[in-house]
């Protein structure tokens, strides 16, 4: 009898001990808790360039995963078992994405998505240093929307710390450059660990006295569409107001929905994704004159449930949105077989238009 009472006390004071833990762990959590505020000025300056009007310009989006989601890897929390690849394969991944960048490095405007800088995911590889000093651009800014010092999923391999944004590239001195966060977010203790979702906007002067704003965005994806819905009426608004102003806006990222036109009904059934749901972007969401630019016959993002084989579901999540006042424009997404990352690359051709 007193062994089995030394068991039990030994049981409940052991369960006591991890529960503790547990609880400081969550307290420690919620108070560094990455909490940035709604609008942070990231760049300004006094002598920005003037760009032309009636200027043929490209602009190149793609989310890069931050090198760790090749043609070879599934992700746990798509359905998968992998946490992270090898070190030297994310290595490998990020030498051949920067090879796919020069090759384009002569565009004024290179918009990224999932670049590491400090995580253990990447074996705390500084991806933004490692890009920039390997691509011919003279200003790069980066937006942090991924901060935890600690994330505990999966229980059994967790994934350790991270530090991960977007990177935006120009080869333009813009006026201003902003990161402006989305509305909405996880309820807690989930939000501790998840992204804080944003946009990155770059301003650069234009000749007839208004602005281009090129833009980065990244928007949710395991939210059941709730905060993609939030997040899109928030930008909405945005747009909208700096149109009105005269302004000329090119927006380019993941979207992680369908672009309007783009009819797409088997991914949520073939996918294999459990926390996923892909929705379309309504056609009304602005006005018919905002255009919409997608390569319809290439895919943009692959299924991460099992590695790539030519079965693997596939969509388009990564396209541009301008406005009105931005004409000549084409799309292209160039096809890579997910070698590197679980997305492609988007290029667009876009002219501002004289008013």
């Amino acid at each position: 009898m007193k062994v089995i009472k030394f068991v039990l006390k030994l049981l409940a004071f052991s369960l006591l001990t991890i529960v503790t833990i547990f609880g400081i762990f969550l307290i420690y959590a919620t108070i560094t808790e990455y909490q940035p505020e709604e609008h942070i000025t990231l760049f300004e300056s006094s002598s920005p360039d003037t760009l032309r009007n009636d200027q043929v310009m490209f602009a190149l989006t793609w989310n890069i995963g931050y090198a760790g989601l090749g043609e070879n890897m599934d992700f746990f929390y798509d359905g998968g078992a992998q946490v992270r690849d090898t070190k030297d394969r994310t290595l490998e991944n990020l030498n051949q994405i920067k090879a796919t960048l020069r090759q384009y490095d002569s565009i004024p405007f290179l918009l990224l998505q999932e670049v590491d800088q400090e995580s253990k995911r990447t074996y705390k590889i500084n991806m933004v240093s490692e890009l920039s000093d390997n691509l011919a651009y003279p200003y790069h800014f980066f937006a942090t929307n991924y901060k935890s010092f600690f994330v505990p999923m999966p229980p059994v391999n967790p994934m350790g710390k991270v530090l991960s944004g977007l990177v935006s590239f120009s080869k333009y001195e813009p006026v201003r450059v902003e990161r402006i966060d989305y509305p909405g977010s996880y309820s807690w203790p989930t939000k501790l660990f998840m992204l804080d979702r944003c946009f990155m906007v770059m301003r650069f002067v234009m000749e007839n006295g208004n602005q281009l704003l090129v833009i980065n965005t990244h928007n949710s994806a395991f939210d059941g569409g709730v905060l993609k819905k939030e997040e899109m009426a928030f930008l909405k608004e945005f747009l909208l107001k700096e149109y009105e102003q005269g302004h000329h806006v090119l927006v380019g990222g993941d979207w992680n929905q369908n672009p309007p036109g783009f009819e797409d009904p088997g991914f949520n059934e073939n996918s294999g994704y459990d926390n996923f749901i892909l929705n379309r972007i309504d056609f009304d969401f602005l006005a018919p004159d905002w255009t919409w630019h997608f390569d319809p016959e290439h895919p943009t993002n692959r299924a991460l449930v099992k590695p790539y084989n030519q079965n693997t579901s596939t969509t388009i999540l990564d396209f541009f949105l301008t406005s009105p006042n931005i004409r000549g424009f084409t799309s292209q997404t160039l096809n890579l077989n997910f070698q590197n990352s679980d997305h492609h690359p988007v290029l667009v051709r876009f002219i501002i238009a004289q008013d």
